[in-house]
């Protein structure tokens, strides 16, 4: 039995797809806290448990029979997501679940600017600690995440953010989701560790410019505006305190280099090449 945390998210429910093609629906458990918000018609094929990341006999309940679990890092942050992401190694080990499979940051180190990447780091070390079997996929950015980084560049003709000439591995969340199905149906991935990265690194000059390519518009260029002018901007939205610090670490971890390494392993797990970045910024 494959159990899936998170599972009404974005990379929870495309997994669920690939994983479709391979088992049967009652062999997935989408384990999410709001089963009245899953949208996807897929995934309500499948066998659904609540549970939420605080809840530690929710948790355990929710894990009863399962062998093999994804564990997606969770949205919250800070303490709070290293409590919840604990609480969810601890209900496995409890409930005999033999391995975790479990999204993690890139190249992680114990100086990163990246907020995400400590709390990763932490739940790294707490599945060691279990002594369970686990594949860690150390993520690189989505590029999924461009339209909101960008803003309203296609109207303004221009990119506002702080990230100096930092380059980004970007990677597309369907090839996440197909390997991670790969992952969780196969059987030469314990104890293995997976950077997972597009096939190039692009500064956010070359991303403006490679817009400007493939959506034949007048010339996009980037202004790398100051931490501060960002934090204020983003404070202008409306974003929370504790988003907009995370966010400002995303940009400071890009502008040290935190999110340029580049690695073959998901060509290797797709047994294909990974979308490249111009293909993506088409369908934009």
């Amino acid at each position: 039995m494959i159990a899936i945390t998170g599972a009404n998210g974005n990379l929870g429910q495309a997994t669920i797809q690939f994983l479709l093609q391979k088992v049967l629906p009652t062999e997935i458990i989408a384990i999410v806290r709001n089963p009245e918000k899953l949208t996807n018609s897929h995934i309500k094929n499948v066998k659904i448990r609540k549970a939420d990341y605080n809840n530690q006999q929710e948790l355990e309940e929710a894990l009863k029979r399962v062998t093999t679990l994804l564990q997606i890092s969770t949205t919250s942050t800070g303490e709070t997501g290293k409590r919840q992401e604990k609480n969810v190694v601890l209900a496995a080990k409890a409930m005999g679940v033999k391995r975790i499979v479990y999204t993690s940051s890139l190249t992680p180190k114990s100086n990163a600017h990246f907020l995400a990447t400590h709390q990763a780091m932490a739940t790294e070390e707490e599945i060691r600690k279990s002594g369970l079997d686990y594949t860690f996929l150390r993520n690189s950015l989505y590029m999924e995440v461009i339209p909101a980084l960008i803003g309203n560049a296609m109207e303004t003709k221009e990119i506002r953010y702080p990230s100096g000439d930092g380059r980004v591995s970007f990677v597309s969340r369907l090839d996440i989701a197909e390997a991670i199905a790969n992952i969780l149906t196969g059987s030469e991935h314990d104890n293995q560790i997976y950077e997972i990265t597009g096939d190039t690194a692009y500064s956010f000059t070359e991303l403006a410019q490679l817009i400007s390519i493939e959506k034949k518009c007048i010339k996009i260029n980037h202004t790398d505006i100051s931490e501060k002018v960002f934090r204020e901007e983003l404070i202008s939205y409306q974003i929370p305190v504790d988003v907009a610090d995370l966010l400002v670490s995303m940009a400071n971890g890009i502008k040290s280099g935190e999110f340029s390494y580049v690695d073959r392993a998901l060509e290797k797990l797709l047994d294909r090449k990974p979308l490249a970045l111009a293909e993506y910024i088409k369908s934009l």
